[in-house]
């Protein structure tokens, strides 16, 4: 894992509860401030709050955040496999890709919010089964990207969350570039060591695999832990509704000590 690559803050703009032109707003402002990466998250409905709440889907709105920034990258934590075929999953990270000048990061994950998918029609399965078109989807995803015209204008960065440790970070070492998960730092570490035995068997390499991990907690001493373990994408859950910009500043001021760039006080 690289551990020496530098530390990165990433924003989840949470498309909930908020009009889009907070959303937008939110966005020109947090790529001003100089964060590394926007996400928003592929679901259908609040996930918090009143679950009938203003809501606004992923893909159309990671289109829009392609025109409108110009340095930030992007994307969603995470897409889910579930709700589109793969092959136009393909298609349209890298159409993002071309839009945004190679700046999209095509997250994506299994799915597990149940009701996203019994209001829009889509078989829920079990967690193994939903894994099990994850691993399809992926394989199909890398293959498309290669027959595409134009190609991708770069090999763009898959992102995969999760930590189960039978399929799901076997997927990580097959396909990664980034991990992303809640886990703990002592967590962590047997983590790592599980994907680590995962590529030997999978014959890949995972050393360049960037390692990324949520500030839900928004406590320093709990990231700086991470950061020990080999976080070095850290990635706060926001909501635009609330405008709170002074707590992207700290965590600003805290990737840039942790760079050697700048001061944590």
């Amino acid at each position: 894992m690289l551990l020496d690559t530098p530390v990165r803050l990433g924003v989840q703009i949470q498309p909930q509860h908020a009009t889009y032109p907070q959303i937008r707003d939110a966005v020109l402002r947090l790529e001003e401030m100089g964060v590394d990466i926007l996400f928003n998250w592929d679901h259908f409905f609040p996930l918090v709050g009143d679950p009938d709440g203003l809501h606004f889907e992923s893909w159309t709105m990671l289109g829009a955040w392609a025109e409108q920034t110009e340095r930030v990258e992007f994307g969603s934590l995470v897409n889910c496999n579930s709700y589109r075929n793969a092959d136009l999953q393909a298609d349209m990270a890298r159409t993002l890709d071309h839009i945004s000048g190679g700046r999209f990061i095509f997250g994506t994950g299994s799915g597990w919010f149940e009701r996203d998918y019994t209001e829009y029609g889509y078989e829920f399965g079990t967690a193994g089964s939903r894994l099990n078109d994850l691993a399809e989807g992926l394989q199909r995803v890398v293959a498309r990207w290669g027959k595409l015209n134009p190609a991708p204008t770069r090999d763009i960065p898959i992102m995969i969350g999760g930590k189960g440790e039978q399929k799901t970070l076997r997927l990580v070492a097959r396909h990664a570039h980034i991990w992303h998960s809640f886990v703990t730092p002592d967590e962590l570490r047997h983590k790592l060591g599980v994907i680590e035995n995962w590529a030997e068997k999978e014959g890949t390499d995972v050393s360049g695999l960037v390692v990324s991990n949520d500030l839900q907690r928004r406590d320093q001493s709990d990231a700086d832990a991470l950061f020990d373990a080999g976080v070095r994408l850290f990635t706060l859950g926001w909501a635009p509704s609330e405008a709170d910009y002074d707590v992207i500043a700290g965590w600003l001021r805290w990737r840039d000590a942790k760079n050697g760039t700048g001061s944590a006080e």
